[in-house]
């Protein structure tokens, strides 16, 4: 459970600009990580990009990962989606070795009932050979998972031991802290309620700024989880400008673009999405400087 207590991030998967994978600058961004603080990795949630990454492509991406981390972090896999018969093939037949736990969003597109929900996680923790963080981003989804759904899992199935929270609403977060049992882990979605969630209760993170500024974003959710919150808001109150602007438009263009300023990988994401505005290029770069001082 330690393992996931901290800063998780959320690892984009960067692209040249023919859209092909840029395993270099995987390899780049994934080392930065490590050496500046970071407590763990998460490959394939939604800052990667999953909906246009092929089942090849993330295997690839997968042992990138692997081989460049060489066991030094605890590694989270994102395997969901809203056909679950689907999702168990896909945990039956890829490769875990390596892997601490599964990230598994809540359906999409289809809209399940809370019901829904219960039973699709249900099944997925039966044959899960690993712990599950579930994933409830309802902006993404069209569909919450309230809190009294996440703590019936998280009562019922003992390798269901945490949820990624991204409702964006700090009444839900704190109905989740208050209810949970003592042994499962309320982690943050989103950056920019991240240090009140780790103070009201929460575990962490998982982070999408975190992984251009790991060392900042680490060093602010260790002050939160120390219970010093006056330390924390003012290194935090440094970072929020970006974290407003990275999404600003999507995710993962915004942390794409503060990437490139920082030459760590191209802008370049894949259709539907597209790369943020040159407006918003331009702040993101006047930000990036300001933090560089």
């Amino acid at each position: 459970m330690k393992e996931f207590v901290g800063v998780g991030v959320a690892l984009i998967t960067p692209f040249l600009e023919d859209e092909s994978v840029d395993y270099e600058a995987l390899k780049a961004l994934v080392e930065f990580n490590i050496s500046n603080g970071v407590d763990y990795l998460v490959i394939s949630g939604t800052t990667a990009e999953s909906a246009t990454i092929t089942l090849e492509e993330k295997k690839k991406i997968v042992e990138t990962v692997k081989l460049v981390n060489n066991n030094r972090l605890p590694l989270v896999l994102g395997i969901g989606g809203n056909n679950t018969k689907s999702v168990i093939n896909e945990i039956n037949t890829t490769n875990l070795e390596g892997i601490s736990a599964l990230l598994s969003v809540c359906p999409y597109y289809t809209k399940p009932t809370q019901e829904g929900f219960y039973q699709h996680f249900k099944a997925i923790s039966q044959v899960s050979p690993l712990p599950i963080i579930l994933y409830n981003v309802p902006g993404r989804t069209a569909k919450n998972m309230l809190p009294e759904t996440t703590i019936r899992l998280a009562n019922d199935f003992k390798n269901i031991i945490a949820i990624k929270e991204a409702c964006n609403d700090m009444a839900q977060y704190l109905d989740l802290i208050k209810n949970k049992p003592d042994n499962f882990l309320v982690i943050s979605g989103d950056d920019d309620l991240a240090l009140g969630v780790v103070l009201a209760g929460g575990s962490g993170v998982i982070s999408v700024i975190g992984q251009a500024y790991p060392k900042l974003f680490s060093e602010i959710i260790k002050l939160g989880l120390s219970e010093k919150p006056k330390a924390a808001y003012q290194l935090f109150f440094k970072i929020s400008n970006m974290i407003s602007l990275i999404f600003a438009e999507n995710n993962p263009a915004g942390i794409k673009a503060v990437l490139s300023s920082q030459n760590m990988c191209k802008s370049t994401v894949r259709l539907p999405l597209v790369e943020a505005s040159q407006k918003l290029k331009t702040k993101i770069n006047e930000a990036v400087l300001l933090l560089q001082k």
